[in-house]
């Protein structure tokens, strides 16, 4: 079994390939559009690469939807 930050980091790879190709997502729309991860994995990733500042989110309704910065 790979180390937690070597998952994290995968996983935050994925995440960031899946915003840039589909644009936003939530946060179940990540965990189902990158392979079933599970959903502490997938908020570890976006923790991961929001302290890097390469994405940002808007409220919609109750539902938090994330994308690249920038975009």
């Amino acid at each position: 079994m790979a180390p937690l930050r070597d998952e994290i980091g995968t996983t935050a790879g994925k995440v960031y390939q899946h915003l840039a190709a589909k644009g936003e997502a939530s946060l179940s729309q990540l965990q189902k559009g990158i392979g079933g991860a599970s959903a502490s994995l997938v908020a570890m990733a976006v923790g991961w690469l929001a302290r890097e500042d390469k994405i940002e989110e808007r409220q919609a309704g109750k539902t938090a939807r994330l994308r690249l910065t920038g975009r």
